[in-house]
């Protein structure tokens, strides 16, 4: 096939070698994911790394992975936490993040929002009707502090369902609308602490340092408004590459921009202004894999397929976007790999049409065959690049599949699991009996 890729993608780099692929299938099963502790303990360093500056704070968006082994990893690295729901913010306070180091910014109202501002959690405002709702019931929160979170009018992401900026995105307030910000504020005697933008997942670093701009002017007309901002969160979205061919970004040499317009708008303006952002898919993407099974190989006329144990329930992207992972064959046997290829089409076990592990990178659609290693059944299948919105975003529960365990594969070599298969009780225990 002409649109195949042409070489073999590399194993993971969560993993050693395949012995310890095929250690982990044997004491765990399939399908798995795994964490490499080293990795995401780089990821850390490197984004706390983004620029040198005592307010800088890095916020983990922890809908990519919630596992809380993963948000206590972090919180030891420094990083505090962003939650996207009210239920995500509980969750992280379970897992012993204090509330102080929590920002949740949700699309709706979370309904127990008054409760989490009480203990601590800081609240950033998404739409009018919601800084509406939290000025109202400022008497009763105990704090009129507030964040904002504006709509640039611009975004960008790795495709059209992750861009979370311009004018064909809900999230946040559109820029137009800051006198009507304004006025609330004022009306409420509120506090205004922290602006917050954020133009998507797997965004362009040009089009980020743009905005950058741009949402510096936003916190400059909050300013000479009379509002004290003391933080600009940018969000996060930095670009990951999970295939070979793939780039990432350069956080250094985004960094050192967004470090130069904080300085430039210091000098301007006379005043500091704290730097956040909330990274997830660079935290944590490409520190974890999935162990998966071939059960079957069907071929046609003009595909063969490996069917394996794994597929949309435990990584949904290639499905809803057409998102490309790099894809490994490893043998069960000490046979010899690496003379002999195949071109396959990687298929998920539903009962789906569209339960494809590689489409084209153009269409989730399409087929695109992968070169790999020849393979058989009860051959292993490694799927890299999913730590991040594999787990915390499962089809879950589809054709009645339990959620696949977790397993943190740490720097000394050895394996701890974070959290237990799921079982089909667990699936049907909240159904009620009525005929």
């Amino acid at each position: 096939m002409s649109n195949s890729p042409s070489k073999i993608e590399p194993l993971s780099r969560v993993f050693r070698d395949s012995f310890q692929v095929r250690e982990i299938a044997r004491r765990f099963g399939t399908p798995v994911y795994v964490y490499s502790e080293e990795l995401l303990e780089e990821q850390a360093d490197e984004a706390l790394a983004f620029i040198e500056a005592p307010s800088f704070k890095v916020r983990y968006a922890m809908k990519a992975n919630p596992n809380a082994n993963i948000l206590r990893l972090f919180q030891r690295k420094g990083i505090e936490i962003d939650a996207s729901s009210g239920d995500e913010a509980r969750r992280a306070i379970a897992a012993g993040i204090p509330p102080g180091n929590i920002l949740l910014t949700s699309q709706i109202i979370p309904q127990e929002f008054i409760d989490l501002i009480r203990q601590g959690v800081n609240y950033n405002a998404c739409s009018l009707h919601q800084l509406e709702t939290f000025a109202r019931f400022s008497n009763f929160i105990g704090t009129r502090d507030i964040s904002v979170r504006i709509n640039p009018g611009r975004g960008s992401g790795g495709t059209k369902r992750t861009n979370t900026g311009g004018p064909s995105s809900s999230f946040g307030i559109w820029h137009e609308d800051l006198v009507k910000v304004m006025d609330f504020i004022r009306r409420y005697s509120l506090n205004l602490r922290r602006v917050h933008t954020h133009i998507g997942s797997g965004s362009d670093p040009e089009v980020f340092k743009k905005t950058c701009r741009m949402s510096l002017d936003i916190v400059a007309r909050f300013l000479y408004g009379g509002f004290p901002v003391t933080t600009l969160n940018l969000g996060g979205g930095y670009k990951v590459g999970r295939m070979s061919y793939q780039e990432s970004v350069d956080m250094q040499e985004v960094g050192s921009f967004v470090k130069k317009q904080f300085e430039d708008f210091q000098r301007k303006i006379g005043l500091p202004l704290r730097l956040e952002i909330e990274p997830g898919t660079f935290l944590v993407a490409n520190a974890g894999a999935i162990v998966s099974e071939i059960k079957d190989i069907k071929r046609t006329p003009r595909y063969t397929f490996l069917i394996t144990d794994t597929g949309m329930n435990e990584v949904a992207r290639p499905t809803l976007y057409a998102a490309q992972h790099p894809i490994t064959v490893v043998t069960r046997r000490d046979k010899n790999p690496f003379k002999k290829t195949g071109e396959y089409v990687v298929s998920g076990r539903c009962c789906e049409s569209g339960d494809i592990l590689t489409p084209s990178k153009d269409s989730p659609e399409e087929l695109q065959p992968r070169v790999l290693r020849q393979a058989e059944i009860s051959d292993l299948v490694v799927i890299g690049g999913t730590g991040a919105y594999c787990s915390g975003m499962p089809i879950a529960g589809y054709n009645s599949y339990p959620a696949a365990p977790e397993v943190l594969l740490r720097k000394d070599g050895s394996m701890d699991l974070i959290r237990e298969r799921g079982t089909l009780k667990q699936l049907t225990q909240n159904e009620v009996k009525v005929i």
